[in-house]
């Protein structure tokens, strides 16, 4: 699976007080700790919950047919303050509500 930033995903397990199907958004990718030949990703869900995948851990809670490009993939991550703020003042609002 090759995320990028702005990607919409789906989830097929439940994870961050995250039901199967709740959607998140591709904020960062960065790479993998567990391989560095391989790409993580850090996710935003609906519920204002976010956190980073490796790769092996998207294989276990996304599914490349649940996986949708997004047009923001202009977002810039700086840190996780920000990356709250940005959720609060509904940076992502039109595709969580």
């Amino acid at each position: 699976m090759k995320l990028q930033i702005g990607d919409v995903v789906i989830l097929i397990a439940a994870v961050l007080k995250c039901d199967i199907g709740t959607r998140g958004v591709v904020y960062d990718i960065y790479k993998d700790f567990d391989d560095p030949t391989k790409k993580g990703a850090s996710i935003i869900f609906e519920n204002g919950n976010y956190d980073g995948f490796s790769f092996n851990e998207q294989q276990i809670f996304f599914n490349e047919e649940k996986v949708f490009p997004y047009q923001k993939k202009t977002y810039k991550f700086s840190n996780v303050s920000k990356l709250s703020q940005d959720f609060k003042n509904g940076y992502w609002n039109d595709i969580f509500v």
